[in-house]
């Protein structure tokens, strides 16, 4: 770890032993999952940190994004330990997550005014900035498969659904469901390749 992380560390070592006893007062389970998603997000950041306490703390420090998931998270299991994380290690303003399920290893990178409302997102997907996620005049949000990439600027809305491994494009407005693996762009959004045709390298 570099000296200046390691600086900032001891500067906010109280901030992150109360975050650290929030996190491991709970159920194995739990734990685990939030150890799961938390070495997901050192990999997706490049931070290439080994112990838990350094990935934890830096995370917490650095990467207000990862602030807000782990926030949510925390409220879906105590109310009280999620509000004390919120005073210790305040959320992404611009950064609103209403989704009621959202599966393991949700990784969103430049959070800033983002929208996450869908009635479902599956596991291993990837968020970025200035995406919206959520509602038109229907009676549900949109529903996220697994695996799905969803890049800046695009706009994901209304009672539809979103296969598995699919990658919607930059400023993308979708409004009807998409398949399985799948690419798709543009304003409304169409499909631009069919990964499962994508020759490999």
């Amino acid at each position: 770890m570099s000296r200046n992380k390691r600086i900032k560390q001891i500067v906010n070592f109280y901030r992150i032993i109360i975050a650290y006893i929030i996190i491991i007062t709970n159920k194995k389970g739990f734990k685990d999952f939030i150890y799961d998603e938390m070495y997901y997000w050192n990999k997706c950041c490049q931070l290439n940190l080994c112990n838990k306490i350094d990935i934890l703390s830096i995370l917490l420090i650095e990467v207000k994004e990862y602030r807000s998931l782990l926030i949510y998270r925390m409220r879906k299991k105590s109310l009280i330990k999620s509000i004390l994380l919120k005073i210790i290690f305040p959320p992404l303003d611009s950064l609103y997550i209403t989704t009621k399920d959202i599966g393991p290893r949700l990784f969103i990178q430049h959070g800033f005014s983002t929208i996450i409302s869908a009635k479902k997102i599956g596991s291993d997907c990837w968020i970025n900035q200035q995406v919206t996620i959520g509602w038109d005049s229907e009676d549900e949000p949109p529903t996220i498969g697994n695996g799905v990439r969803i890049c800046a600027g695009a706009k994901v809305i209304g009672k539809i659904k979103i296969g598995n491994n699919v990658t919607i494009g930059a400023n993308a407005v979708v409004v009807k469901d998409v398949i399985d693996n799948k690419i798709v762009a543009g304003v409304p959004a169409k499909i631009i390749k069919d990964k499962n045709k994508l020759e490999k390298i």
